[in-house]
């Protein structure tokens, strides 16, 4: 059975039901063994009802793909996602989820695939910004995730469009793309196999320039992410100055690194936003922020951070909600300060 089957998975708990209605006055024996039976079509009720909800989730998250990714016996050393067109011949699908756009395509640089998910302000189209250039932030999900976590959990776009309306903001394109392609965590990282920070940096950019009026330089370009995302958007500005003027790390993974990810100690160390921030000369701001009760991105991360990026040209601003764990609530109430910072650093539309 597939590990994402919730079909299967449905009609098999409706025959679970059925048959126990129809069989449980029908079962003989001793009363010990009607019992032991009972217990058994009872079990068996509740264990595929719970299948269900537990692979509505896995598929809703995309926390695993089959039952080797959930085993951790899937060997994705050498994986390749599936090829994309090229920029130039990239095609973008309307969406039906608040007028997003959904592409799939070839990154020529770093010779990898994925998805990147658009949404345009509504002044995009208006007739007073015809000739204007626009800012672009960069959403940048977790791992597990997807682009769709940020719609289908992150209250995307329309989270950031109430804080367009409130006026609390100014106008951005939101790029969702995935941090991951063909499923294989890097933390952002080029290695020498697969070049996810060349992805992020120079294709994904690439992708978007050439089909959106965007602003040109690094004043123009800024990143949010939460979790792995989170961490991405620490380190990129920081490893890429000229591309990404700003960044907001939502409870971001370890800002030392992940030794899960990269077990390789020096290539660690140094694709680390600690150790970036204590050696670069970019004037880059970043937006940090984490919960008190959030156990996978505790405060002493983003405390350890600031000391370091004390003696840099780097502006820092901290958050640290008294509250929350590490999700999606959470995150929701940390993108008005994360999104007002951005539009502080970042350009507006001319």
């Amino acid at each position: 059975m597939s590990l994402t089957g919730t079909l299967t998975l449905i009609l098999a708990t409706g025959i679970a039901m059925i048959g126990t209605i129809a069989l449980w006055t029908r079962i003989r024996g001793p009363r010990p063994a009607r019992r032991l039976a009972h217990a058994v079509m009872i079990g068996l009720c509740q264990l595929t009802a719970i299948s269900v909800v537990a692979t509505w989730i896995n598929n809703s998250y995309g926390l695993y793909a089959s039952w080797n990714d959930l085993m951790g016996t899937t060997d994705n050393t050498n994986a390749v996602a599936m090829p994309g067109p090229p920029v130039q011949r990239a095609k973008f699908n309307h969406g039906t989820n608040g007028g997003v756009l959904d592409t799939y395509f070839h990154g020529r640089k770093s010779t990898l695939s994925g998805q990147v998910l658009v949404w345009t302000p509504p002044q995009y189209d208006e007739p007073a910004y015809r000739n204007k250039r626009f800012p672009v932030i960069m959403l940048l999900h977790g791992v597990p995730g997807s682009p769709q976590s940020w719609l289908e959990h992150g209250g995307m776009p329309g989270a950031f469009s109430d804080l367009l309306n409130q006026k609390k903001v100014h106008p951005f394109i939101l790029v969702m793309p995935v941090v991951n392609p063909g499923s294989v965590d890097t933390d952002c990282t080029d290695l020498p196999n697969r070049k996810v920070a060349t992805w992020m940096s120079a294709d994904v950019p690439d992708l978007i320039s050439h089909k959106f009026r965007t602003l040109r330089g690094a004043s123009g370009w800024g990143l949010m992410g939460f979790s792995t995302g989170g961490f991405c958007a620490a380190k990129l500005p920081l490893q890429y100055p000229k591309v990404f003027g700003a960044g907001a790390a939502l409870d971001p993974d370890p800002l030392t690194g992940d030794k899960s990810v990269l077990p390789d100690p020096a290539v660690r160390r140094l694709n680390s936003p600690t150790y970036l921030v204590k050696h670069t000369k970019s004037h880059v701001s970043l937006f940090l922020a984490t919960s008190r009760e959030d156990h996978l991105s505790p405060a002493s991360y983003i405390t350890q951070f600031q000391a370091v990026a004390a003696s840099s040209p780097v502006t820092v601003r901290t958050l640290c909600l008294p509250n929350g764990g590490h999700n999606y609530n959470t995150w929701s109430a940390e993108y008005p300060p994360a999104f007002a910072w951005l539009s502080q650093w970042l350009s507006a539309p001319h």
